[in-house]
């Protein structure tokens, strides 16, 4: 079977984002991006403020209530949706989860063919990316660079600790495409 969606999973500051753009350019055909951080940022105000949406803590945990899990749900039945109309997707998330987030993903995503890429980033070398960035709570990233890998099972791994998003692209295009690309 064709691979109709990739998700990548990792830490914040892993390196998802960078890599889900660089597929887009070296993968054949048009693949859309879709991101947590998109659904995230598509909440309103009073849902990003803690409560039953999801609150960032100033040791850089995250905690999420259930409003926040049922638009999230809904999200992902919506990406699902889109590959089984014929896009071909890659989705950029963090399993807060680890295990647990994966099985949500899965049997959202049944019956399409997906191929599942852990992204890893040292936990220091993404903290340093995590103060570069200037978005995000600092902590974030030293403290899912593991934990969102936790009980996780994956068809391939990167590593972007010091490897560039667009060789790690190649290998994930590779994968898809039986060849080089």
């Amino acid at each position: 079977m064709t691979v109709q969606v990739i998700v990548l999973n990792g830490g914040s500051s892993a390196g998802k984002t960078g890599i889900a753009r660089c597929l887009q350019a070296v993968l054949p055909g048009p693949w859309l991006a879709f991101s947590i951080d998109g659904l995230v940022d598509a909440l309103p105000a009073a849902l990003r403020e803690g409560g039953e949406g999801i609150s960032f803590a100033g040791d850089g945990g995250v905690e999420v209530g259930a409003g926040f899990r049922e638009l999230e749900a809904a999200w992902m039945a919506g990406v699902a949706a889109t590959a089984r109309a014929g896009a071909r997707l890659v989705v950029d998330d963090v399993f807060l989860g680890g295990a647990e987030s994966q099985a949500r993903w899965r049997t959202t995503l049944d019956g399409l063919e997906v191929l599942w890429v852990g992204v890893r980033c040292d936990g220091a070398v993404a903290a340093g990316r995590e103060i570069a960035r200037g978005d995000r709570t600092g902590g974030m990233a030293a403290g899912q660079a593991e934990a969102a890998h936790r009980g996780v099972v994956y068809d391939l791994e990167v590593d972007t600790t010091r490897t560039e998003s667009l060789v790690c692209a190649h290998t994930i295009a590779a994968r898809v495409t039986g060849r080089a690309v």
